[in-house]
């Protein structure tokens, strides 16, 4: 019979782990209604924190990582500011890192069902096979999140945990971000999306903020930090996904290894699965919604010559100056 005792030792055990999320819950609901805010899309209140914003239920998230995560040496952080290719980045290293860090592969076909993204796990509508806390093995996961608002445990000069970041030309990444959120909140103009995006009050914005934190910390770290571009994955995809391969430490030595893994994370391949045309992995997204077109250059059907010019502006001033072109 096991002693009363031990009963009584897990039970206070238990009832003081659930007090201390109360009491961190309470005190990051506390910081929050203090922080600068705003309206995002005409639909819910954005939140300013250190330099960035954020929903309200994903900045929980995001503190709760930064204050919780202890990251090994062998975990692997995939991270992109929203709608520069985080699904086919997702893809490609469920492909590259087939090694239990994501369960079985080949059990469902949406990446972003694979393999969770930090701060958007709350609204998966299924658990993850994945405890982003749990530290008993490496971890695959993904992040939208500020490399500056990263866990001390990723960026410690100590730490060998690999980051592989995406980028995007910040005008297809303008009217990819434009055409999820009329899809996924309501639809708004055009002219009001870009104000919205050249103010940077969106999720995990200012994108040029982002995207200049970690093209900077990949030039101090580059055995840490691989920064890729959406469109050289996109006009030479052997050659990127070789390198990233090479990267993580899973070298692709055969060419029809690269084929094969090219071929089942294509965009044409991935938006043609049942799950993807009428399934649906999160609350208010359909899996159809990660799926457009997936082409450089399609912001030239949308934007003005006034648009395009404000844009360019901005990369110049702030992504041109640190020595990055997209």
């Amino acid at each position: 019979m096991t002693n009363p005792s031990t009963y009584i030792s897990l039970y206070v055990k238990s009832f003081q782990t659930i007090t201390m999320a109360d009491s961190k819950e309470k005190s990051y609901s506390e910081i929050i209604e203090k922080l600068p805010k705003a309206r995002f899309w005409e639909a819910q209140d954005i939140y300013h924190w250190e330099g960035f914003w954020f929903w309200r239920d994903v900045l929980k998230l995001v503190m709760t990582f930064r204050d919780n995560f202890l990251a090994r040496n062998d975990d692997v952080l995939l991270a992109s500011p929203m709608k520069t290719g985080t699904t086919w980045l997702k893809s490609l290293a469920v492909c590259i890192l087939p090694d239990g860090r994501t369960g079985d592969a080949t059990a469902a076909e949406n990446p972003h069902s694979l393999l969770p993204t930090v701060e958007a796990s709350h609204f998966a509508i299924k658990p993850y096979e994945i405890d982003i806390y749990d530290a008993s093995a490496p971890r695959l996961i993904h992040t939208h999140i500020p490399y500056s608002l990263l866990p001390d445990s990723i960026k410690s000069s100590s730490s060998s945990t690999k980051i592989v970041y995406i980028a995007r030309n910040p005008k297809d990444t303008f009217i990819s971000m434009w055409h999820f959120y009329n899809s996924a909140l309501c639809p708004i103009p055009l002219e009001k999306a870009f104000d919205c995006f050249c103010s940077g009050v969106y999720n995990s914005g200012p994108l040029f903020d982002h995207m200049a934190e970690y093209w900077i910390e990949s030039q101090k770290r580059p055995e840490k930090i691989l920064f890729m571009k959406y469109e050289e994955l996109k006009s030479n995809p052997k050659v990127q996904i070789s390198k990233m391969a090479e990267f993580l430490g899973k070298p692709l030595a055969r060419e029809d290894e690269v084929e094969k893994i090219l071929w089942r994370c294509s965009l044409e391949r991935l938006r043609n699965l049942e799950v993807n045309k009428n399934g649906k992995d999160f609350v208010n997204v359909s899996n159809r919604s990660f799926f457009r077109k997936g082409e450089v250059g399609d912001y030239k059907n949308y934007l003005t010559p006034e648009m395009e010019e404000k844009i360019d502006q901005m990369s110049r001033e702030k992504l041109e100056a640190i020595g990055l072109f997209l």
